[in-house]
């Protein structure tokens, strides 16, 4: 399992220990250092069941200097996908990717029904 997060957000910091505590194994990816590739967006959008905009960090700065509350309604998937894909700080975090499931955002109910806790 990938925790994909940013070791200085507060909410990843929550989600880590939330894993640790249940003993849930998994791999740390820093989101920023090691941006998740249009590949990898593809497959856990698919995963997930969200819409894609559901993956933007929609309080992040870069999201606001980009305009894109404004912009994403006209934006192709593909170019909402590279956009993503350009930079991690771009992405809501932390996402949690399973075999079978990909949870964006930190929702305790949602996490332990995915993870059968």
């Amino acid at each position: 399992m990938i925790f994909a997060c940013y070791p200085k957000c507060t909410t990843c910091q929550k989600a880590k220990k939330w894993l640790e505590a249940n003993g849930i194994v998994f791999e740390e990816r820093h989101i920023k250092d090691n941006n998740p590739t249009i590949d990898e967006l593809k497959e856990w959008h698919k995963k997930s069941g969200l819409p894609l905009k559901k993956f933007f960090n929609t309080s992040g700065l870069m999201y606001k200097e980009l305009k894109l509350k404004d912009r994403l309604s006209t934006m192709s998937e593909d170019e909402k996908l590279t956009l993503l894909a350009s930079d991690g700080m771009l992405v809501k975090r932390p996402i949690l990717i399973g075999d079978n499931f990909v949870l964006v955002g930190f929702n305790v109910a949602d996490w332990k029904a995915a993870l059968g806790i």
